[in-house]
């Protein structure tokens, strides 16, 4: 039981800003690679506070407010984890022009120009996509985002080196990650689909999914070398946005 409850812990608290354990900590490599066969669960639980907040707000507020306020709970639900990294991202894309130079610009805690101009365009977008998502299928979005966001987390780290030769915060989750950690957060991810949208949805989706994973990977390895914490923050981010931008679309071509 300990070999389960200690891994889903760890993903948890690395995942969210909610503390739930204090007896669990010091985790093993091998512990931390199995963590993240639980993020696709983690991202169904933020989402599900995430749609449970959409029904308490949508009783009090108009929807333009609603929309805002559940982009702010997810940043502070993620402690901002994911928009860090994907504002590090652009920042050592637009700084450097080799892998080498754009590392250690991610390192930098001073967020850049063009780095806060993607972070303020992607809640934009988030938010704009947020608006535009059909009622009919609004709470199966708002579960399943933070779910294939996640997922797509596992399947980059899966198939990608780590860049820095030094170490880091993503590296220790590589040591051993493994193909059945994916298929792990693959199954729960597809499930929550097919519930939520019906096979061709789930399958759409884990499309669009594979897809975006697939050139992740590549242009971590083509700009950075690898990935980096920043990086699979930054997969999560775009995975998330380009999944309610597309789903309503998605689901018309049936």
């Amino acid at each position: 039981m300990t070999a389960v409850v200690r891994p889903f812990l760890f993903a948890w608290h690395f995942l969210t800003a909610i503390p739930i354990s204090r007896a669990h900590h010091e985790p093993a490599s091998a512990e931390l690679a199995a963590s993240m066969a639980w993020y696709s669960t983690i991202g169904l639980l933020i989402g599900g506070i995430l749609a449970l907040a959409d029904l308490v707000l949508a009783a009090m507020f108009a929807l333009e407010v609603v929309n805002v306020l559940l982009v702010v709970l997810l940043v502070l639900l993620t402690r901002g984890l994911h928009q860090d990294g994907l504002a590090d991202t652009l920042d050592g894309l637009a700084g450097g022009r080799t892998p080498a130079a754009r590392l250690p610009i991610m390192r930098d805690p001073r967020i850049g120009s063009i780095g806060a101009t993607g972070l303020f365009l992607s809640l934009l977008l988030r938010y704009a996509a947020l608006m535009a998502l059909p009622q009919a299928i609004r709470l199966p979005a708002l579960v399943c985002m933070p779910a294939l966001g996640r997922w797509a987390m596992v399947t980059v780290a899966w198939r990608s080196p780590y860049a820095r030769t030094e170490g880091g915060l993503a590296a220790p989750f590589l040591a051993h990650l493994s193909v059945f950690h994916v298929l792990g957060a693959t199954f729960v991810l597809a499930t929550a689909l097919v519930v939520g949208f019906g096979l061709y949805g789930a399958l759409a989706t884990l499309g669009m999914g594979i897809v975006v994973a697939l050139a992740a990977s590549a242009g971590c390895r083509a700009w950075f070398g690898g990935i980096t914490g920043d990086t699979l923050g930054a997969t999560n981010e775009v995975t998330e946005i380009l999944f309610l931008l597309l789903l309503p679309m998605t689901l018309l071509l049936r």
